[in-house]
């Protein structure tokens, strides 16, 4: 999901900077000449640094898009010899007793806090200092793991999807045992080497699936744009690969409603390959309308999955197991598989999602109906 930075900030082309772009387009609002003056535009990360290290951002100048102040600005402030600022935690001023009327009828009025408030303008309540923090443990009992330019995207792209997109979630358990059926065969027949060799699994079942489901179901292959909602002709799908030592990419697998069942599977091995070595080219991991997490293989049952702005869905996938199911008025053992479909309400409605997870359920249950 990002490539390092480098000594002057991220370049053209870069995960950052084309997602600094999008965060500039969710978390800026109407920009023309009644807009606030005081308004500060500059990036979450910018103004979280800023904010821990006594930066006034008002005295600096954005390097970023448009001006947009960026992490590399607040760190070159940083780097730079300060003024003394007024210590923060003295007492204010006692206020004029002139100042100490009672508001008169139409005023708001405003309960005093100790609390800091939230950051309107950019949209992200500030976290809890790292002083406020460090108070509660003993020194000596913990070490500092300085985070790395991932863990910070990580948190701010996080952060700012459950603080922006107002997400929903629907849960659905699919029977697998026509689709491991087919998938054995379907390996038994493949070729052992050269380059029509494949060897699918259930994940590259589940990528072909929503692929379908979203052909299936137009409205909800798209995303959310302050100007309009954008209606996406073809599948990207992007499927969440998790990196050694933290982290993760989400490489994109483009047009999968069209690819065959090996093509995915290749596709998805040598994207996973090449993610997990870090040498994936932006484009590999930029765009599509939904991802697909699967932790099955670490067996967890079900969870539920945080949006990647600017998708609109992501489906979170469990373990498979035989389970008791009732079916034709009869008890029978079945391969069930638990999957969590984490929605933007902006874009998909309760309906909307509940058609779509319906969809993705038949196409896995019926695995033939994927192949014509």
């Amino acid at each position: 999901m990002i490539v390092p930075m480098g000594h002057n900030g991220p370049h053209e082309g870069s995960a950052e900077h084309v997602m600094d772009r999008i965060a500039e387009q969710i978390l800026a609002g109407t920009q023309d000449g009644t807009a606030d003056a005081a308004r500060m535009f500059a990036s979450p990360l910018a103004r979280r640094i800023a904010h821990e290290r006594g930066i006034d951002l008002s005295t600096l100048k954005g390097s970023g898009p448009h001006g947009r102040i960026v992490v590399a600005d607040v760190e070159q402030a940083l780097s730079q010899p300060q003024a003394t600022a007024p210590d923060a935690s003295a007492p204010p001023a006692e206020a004029p007793a002139a100042q100490a009327e009672a508001p008169v009828m139409g005023e708001l009025m405003q309960a005093p806090s100790s609390t800091p408030a939230p950051d309107v303008a950019g949209g992200l309540a500030p976290g809890i200092p790292d002083k406020q923090i460090l108070a509660l443990y003993e020194p000596g009992r913990y070490e500092v793991v300085p985070h790395d330019t991932m863990r910070r995207f990580i948190a701010e792209r996080l952060t700012l999807a459950k603080q922006t997109i107002p997400h929903f979630y629907l849960n659905i358990e699919c029977e697998l045992d026509a689709l491991l059926a087919a998938r054995e065969r379907l390996n038994g027949m493949a070729p052992q080497d050269g380059p029509r060799a494949f060897k699918l699994s259930v994940n590259d079942f589940i990528i072909k699936a929503m692929a379908m489901a979203l052909q299936t179901v137009p409205a909800a292959n798209a995303t959310w744009t302050e100007e309009g909602i954008l209606r996406h002709r073809p599948s990207d799908i992007a499927v969440a690969v998790a990196l050694e030592g933290g982290g993760l990419y989400t490489p994109v697998i483009r047009d999968a409603e069209v690819k065959s069942l090996s093509e995915i599977s290749n596709e998805m091995r040598d994207l996973a390959a090449r993610a997990r070595s870090k040498r994936l080219s932006p484009h590999e991991f930029q765009g599509g309308a939904t991802s697909i997490s699967n932790l099955g293989m670490f067996g967890i049952d079900s969870f539920d999955a945080v949006i990647n702005p600017p998708h609109s869905s992501i489906l979170a996938v469990g373990r498979a197991e035989k389970k008791p199911i009732v079916k034709d008025d009869a008890i029978k053992i079945a391969t069930m598989m638990g999957a969590t479909l984490s929605c933007d309400h902006r874009v998909i409605d309760g309906a909307l999602g509940a058609e779509l997870l319906a969809a993705f359920k038949a196409y896995l249950e019926d695995p033939v109906t994927m192949l014509v």
